[in-house]
């Protein structure tokens, strides 16, 4: 065991790509299936991706141009008690629990049957979910797979929010996207 430690020790480069092995198997295989067990979800770390979510520090007042909540009765008073007035921006990671008690105005994480889930906010809450993204701009109407979500799909729901920190990886796959979906949201 004594040798080993000395290895980790050591300033050289089979010692730092073993290192950096050591911490890849760490958080792959402990800390994540740990982390799933205790906030009752498969994914309880999520990245935005996208800016779907985004909205200025107004709070709801643009997102309120969409009349998807008038139809649905919500008024701009039901928001007071809504988490994440701001929103998100694209990069920010979030925290993810298990999808209990699910109302209108949570944000949730659910399979959308594209490559990656959708984080939105729910805007009808009963036997099935609806939701809609903040982005008055994007999303001003719902996406087919918003408009009847089983709780089969959903994955969770979102309680706090670690601003930005997720550029660290996103930062790799921006140059792959279309030019209309890079960089930070405005």
């Amino acid at each position: 065991m004594k040798e080993v430690v000395e290895f980790f020790k050591r300033d050289d480069w089979p010692s730092f790509f073993a290192t950096l092995l050591l911490a890849f198997v760490l958080i792959r295989f402990v800390f994540f299936p740990l982390l799933s067990l205790v906030t009752g979800t498969s994914l309880p770390l999520v990245i935005v991706e996208s800016c779907s979510m985004y909205h200025d520090r107004r709070g709801f007042d643009n997102v309120f141009k969409s009349t998807l909540y008038a139809e649905n009765n919500i008024s701009i008073e039901d928001t007071k008690d809504w988490t994440f007035p701001d929103g998100f921006s694209k990069g920010d990671v979030i925290f993810v629990v298990g999808p209990k008690n699910v109302k209108v105005g949570d944000v949730i994480i659910f399979e959308a049957g594209s490559r990656h889930p959708l984080i939105h906010r729910v805007i009808r809450a009963g036997e099935t979910f609806s939701t809609k993204g903040d982005n008055y701009k994007t999303n001003y109407l719902q996406l087919p797979s918003e408009k009847e979500i089983n709780k089969s799909q959903v994955i969770g729901k979102a309680v706090f929010r670690i601003p930005l920190i997720g550029w660290i990886k996103l930062i790799f796959f921006e140059p792959f996207r279309p030019p209309e979906q890079r960089g930070f949201c405005s």
